[in-house]
Order: structure tokens, then sequence, then C-alpha cells
């Protein structure tokens, strides 16, 4: 049912704001990883509505974003969210420089969130619908485990605690973590290759053949034990025979020859792109044919504009998508809306367990029934941003994550 307000509504504030709380409720997920960070953008209207959008930016380098949206501002003030992708256009070329991708464009998908939550409001529809219409009854959702808890027993209770929530399918990352021994990951093929093997031995035989396997190099984003064609290649042929969903990210996000010389030489689907940022940069890896299951982020890629022009690419050539979600509760709700609106989505990212920067914003919008999850049925996103829930988490500097090199070493 349509607003009584119309399209112009005009914008007259762009806020950012930055808040800090627990990572996560998955006592396996909190092993390595106690508290995030997270950016929303608002957008404030003569009208009183406010359009709500998170950037993913905000996980890693906070502090950043209020900049760069300050930047962008000016463009915004005094428009109306008439033509969304106009306004897109405006801000990605306004700096091309240092916006064609990486943080700019990053930042430009948490305001371009804001501007569809706020058309969703002002017409009263969800904003898959704004985006083309709804193409699924229902998606199946997968727990991101995060990394391999280790000994074995403690993996065994991981897969069973994702099951006792309902998913059917789950994502645990290579290599192993204890909090006593540190993550381990082999970078030899061999060494790699048997870990890899034996491990996927296990997880099939303890949680059986109907549950969906997803493997995680982690190697789009390592910058200190990052695999090489060969390891790839080796951990791909050794785990051919326990039926993985999805392989994601066995390589780095710099070399998209050897990601399309890999998914020639394996049966198991090659999956990854949760580090590319705008259709442009996408299109380098997906007209090489480089993913089998491309894994845009509504929160990262640019926006929901730019996610559909993704999954337009990879349908093009014959591709599935898999989100990936791995922000705060408006990311996840910004991925679910970009899903519903992709007739080529196969399977949706889901933090199991979440904690309040996710349960408190999404405010019952996200709701999975035997392991699927519903189309949100609010208009806009469907995400709250209450005065109460900033001052619940008050921002902490330098609480983004990073990864640990020499001379800066993730600590918490």
């Amino acid at each position: 049912m349509r607003s009584a307000l119309n399209d112009k509504t005009k914008i007259t504030d762009v806020r950012t704001v930055l808040l800090t709380g627990p990572c996560t409720n998955d006592p396996f997920l909190s092993e390595c990883r106690k508290r995030r960070s997270a950016a929303f953008i608002e957008i404030h209207t003569d009208s009183g509505l406010v359009g709500i959008g998170e950037t993913y930016a905000g996980y890693f380098c906070p502090e950043l974003v209020p900049e760069v949206v300050q930047f962008f501002k000016p463009i915004l003030m005094g428009q109306t969210v008439e033509s969304i992708s106009e306004l897109w256009d405006r801000m990605y070329h306004c700096e091309n420089f240092w916006c064609r991708v990486g943080l700019g464009a990053v930042v430009l998908a948490g305001i371009e969130a804001a501007l569809w939550d706020l058309k969703g409001k002002i017409t009263g529809l969800p904003v898959y619908e704004l985006l083309g219409g709804r193409k699924h009854e229902k998606l199946e959702c997968y727990a991101t485990g995060g990394p391999s808890n280790y000994p074995l027993d403690r993996l065994a209770a991981k897969i069973d605690h994702y099951l006792s929530l309902g998913f059917k399918g789950l994502k645990v990352g290579v290599g192993s973590y204890s909090p006593s021994e540190g993550s381990y990951v082999a970078s030899s093929p061999s060494e790699a290759a048997d870990f890899e093997a034996q491990k996927l031995e296990f997880i099939r035989t303890h949680a059986g053949q109907q549950v969906k396997v997803m493997l995680d190099g982690h190697m789009g984003n390592n910058p200190v034990r990052t695999w090489q064609l060969a390891t790839a290649m080796a951990v791909a042929k050794a785990v051919e025979p326990y039926d993985l969903f999805f392989f994601e990210e066995p390589l780095h996000y710099t070399d998209p020859w050897s990601y399309a010389e890999l998914c020639k030489s394996t049966s198991v689907p090659i999956a990854g792109g949760e580090c590319l940022t705008t259709s442009y940069e996408w299109r380098v890896f997906v007209e090489r044919d480089c993913f089998d299951i491309g894994q845009p982020d509504a929160s990262f890629t640019g926006g929901l504009g730019e996610f559909m022009k993704v999954a337009a690419l990879l349908q093009s050539r014959g591709r599935k998508l898999a989100t990936h979600a791995w922000g705060a509760g408006g990311s996840l709700m910004q991925n679910v809306h970009a899903a519903f609106a992709c007739g080529n989505t196969t399977i949706l990212e889901g933090a199991p367990d979440y904690g309040p920067l996710h349960s408190e914003i999404v405010d019952g919008s996200f709701v999975m029934e035997h392991g699927m999850v519903l189309p949100p049925q609010k208009p806009g996103l469907g995400i709250v941003l209450t005065d109460a829930i900033k001052s619940r988490y008050p921002f902490v500097p330098g609480s983004g994550e990073f990864n640990s090199v020499v001379g800066k070493v993730l600590t918490e």
C-alpha cells in the first residue's frame, strides 16, 4: 500500500552512525572474535522519514566512513529519491580517481541502501519490489561458521549447534583454530590437501550427506598465508569426494587468471567475490569464468543497484550467486532484499546465533523457518536504528577487524 507521502520528499541531512557491540552470541565464533564495529548512514527528510543503510566498511575501517559520507553529502542535500541510480552516478563520478573501486564504492553501498530504504518507506513497499520484484518464494540460508574450531570434538559441537538452530547447511574455514593453539593453515599442496580431506571426511561422517557443507579458504583477504594455484588445486582435488556445495576464496583476488584455471580444473564449485567492488571490477572475474558461484555483498560491492548488475553478469555466463553477508543487521537485510530480487540466487549467508547489532537492528524482519528465509514484509529494508540502540552500543575507536601483520596486531 502506497504511503500518503510522495517521491518529492526532500533530503535534509545525511549522517553517519558508528557503533560497537558484541560480535555474536555464537560460542564458537566468539572464541576468536569478541566484538564488532558497524557503520550506518541515516538520510533524513523534510517529511520526518529516515532512510537507513549500512556499509561493510564499518566492520574494518569505521573511522574512515564519516569523512567519505561528508564528502558525498552535498550531492544529496535537497534531492528526492525519484531516481536513485542518478544520485548514485553523481556520487560515483564525482571522485573517479578514488571511487571507481575500493573504499569510496563501499561507502556508497551504505548511502545507496539508505536511499532505497527511504524510497521503500515512502512507497510502502519492501525494497526487493523496487529492485524488480520478488523472484523466490523463499531462499535457503546457511550458517557461516568462521574458523574450524579444533580439536575435532569442538568442531562436532559447532556443527551440532548450527543444526540445532534450524540451518540445513554450514560453512567452515580451512585449517583450524583453538584458543590455545591459535590459527593453523597449511601452505604446502600435499599438507593442505591431506588436512582438508581428513577434516571433510570427519564432517561428512558426523553431519551426514544431507547437510550442505561449504569450505572457506579466506585467501581473498589474507596477506599472511595466501595459497598459490598449486595448493588450491591440490585441496580442491582432495575434497572432491565430499560433495561440497562450494569452495570459497581458495585464492587471492589479485589473481583472476589462477581463479579461472582452478575453476576449469575441478568438479568442486568455486565461489568468491566478497572483496570485489562495483560491477566494473566484477566484470574482470566474471568474463574469465573465475567463479561457479559469485558472492556479491550489497553492503560492500557498491550498493543494491551494483549487486543487481553483478547478478546479471553472472547469469549471462550461466553462473549462480550466493550472498555474502557478514556485516551487522543492515548488511544482512540489504543482502536478503537483493537476493530475493535476483533469479539466480542459490543460497543466502546468515550469521548464526547473531548478537544485538543484528537482532536489535533487524527487529523481527529476518524470518527463517526450517532453514529457509521468507521474503521480508516491512516497507523499505525493515531495519531500525533507535536512540536507545545508539546509546547501548557506543563506538570504540580501533575496534575494526583487520588482518594481523607485522607492526599492526589484532588483539581482540
